[in-house]
């Protein structure tokens, strides 16, 4: 994160420090950021510092009352085709709010669990049957038909449900930085990242998810993969990294000899899907695999032993905690 002085137009020091957030009469824990003019010494924040830090408290508090994401409302909305203006009609509250939740407002407690209650398909059916009256008959007839495909389809979401399991070590929180569990998302950031860096080594694609996640928890308030993260001797891995590099037919693990070491190299047979990210996640994600192109699977060991993250927690192979991102060095 960058920003220029006001006065000189020459870039400011960036400062990280810890704070608290009063929300709804509660007080959070977090991380300031503030820009500071090297000739004044004067402090600044930028609308994107601002949202950062904002995001760091939002989501604590969606956690801790059951809200849902934003990423969350989006898909629930999308999956039944329903304008902004419709699925607040239908759930009760003002015309623009759920335009508002969807741009980041953050939801009552009440409207949260409502809209919690409402991603289930059979408690959707019920709301849209009592509010009839609001639609037109076509209307009414396509919606309930595709809510019923959804209901059919609960096997699907089980399914996909027992995948994140097996996959993510904890549920969506502050032990993976608040991301979106998704397994498309997971396995199109893998993709991606194969294809932009080249073939990894599994030390080298350990080392390049460990600093998207936590540059993108720093630069956004929210990781991407959704993994978490733990110091071992060798620097930070994700949890259950030999399940995650084998759950895609197309992401190919290739022994192949190092000296008089059999490695183990992956290769990407696809293409990412890059939909699933929005243009931020995608910078960072290019931006990380740029900055270690051509760097061995020593040498990316070496820079992430320099990270005070990985030093505060590798003699016990503790988990890192997103919240200390703001103290990465090598980027």
């Amino acid at each position: 994160m960058k920003a220029n002085s006001p006065y000189s137009g020459k870039p400011m020091r960036v400062v990280y420090e810890p704070d608290t957030w009063e929300m709804r009469g509660e007080r959070y824990r977090y991380t300031h950021i503030a820009f500071v003019d090297v000739e004044s010494g004067e402090r600044f924040t930028t609308t994107e510092s601002d949202t950062v830090c904002y995001n760091q408290v939002a989501n604590q508090y969606r956690k801790r009352h059951g809200i849902p994401y934003t990423d969350e409302m989006i898909s629930l909305r999308s999956r039944y085709g329903l304008s902004a203006a419709k699925m607040s009609e239908v759930l009760g509250f003002g015309t623009n709010q759920w335009r508002l939740y969807e741009a980041g407002e953050l939801p009552n407690e009440n409207n949260g669990k409502m809209i919690r209650s409402a991603m289930n398909p059979k408690v959707i059916l019920d709301i849209v049957e009592y509010s009839r009256e609001q639609f037109r008959e076509k209307e009414y007839d396509k919606l309930i038909a595709k809510i019923q495909a959804v209901i059919a389809r609960r096997s699907e979401f089980h399914r996909e449900a027992d995948d994140v399991a097996r996959v993510y070590t904890f549920g969506r929180g502050e032990a993976n930085g608040y991301a979106p569990q998704s397994i498309s998302r997971l396995h199109s950031l893998l993709l991606h990242i194969l294809k932009q860096f080249g073939n990894a080594y599994k030390t080298q694609l350990n080392k390049l998810l460990f600093y998207i996640d936590f540059l993108a928890y720093r630069e956004s308030g929210m990781a991407i993969s959704s993994l978490s993260y733990k110091a071992i001797e060798f620097g930070p891995v994700p949890h259950r990294y030999e399940r995650v590099y084998s759950e895609f037919d197309d992401v190919e693990q290739r022994p192949q000899m190092i000296h008089d070491y059999e490695g183990t190299i992956l290769v990407a047979n696809a293409n990412a899907d890059l939909s699933l990210f929005d243009e931020k996640e995608r910078q960072i994600i290019d931006m990380v695999c740029d900055f270690f192109k051509g760097y061995t699977a020593r040498r990316m060991s070496e820079i992430s032993h320099r990270e005070p993250l990985w030093m505060n927690h590798k003699d016990v192979c503790e988990q890192i905690p997103f919240t200390e991102a703001f103290s990465l060095v090598a980027l």
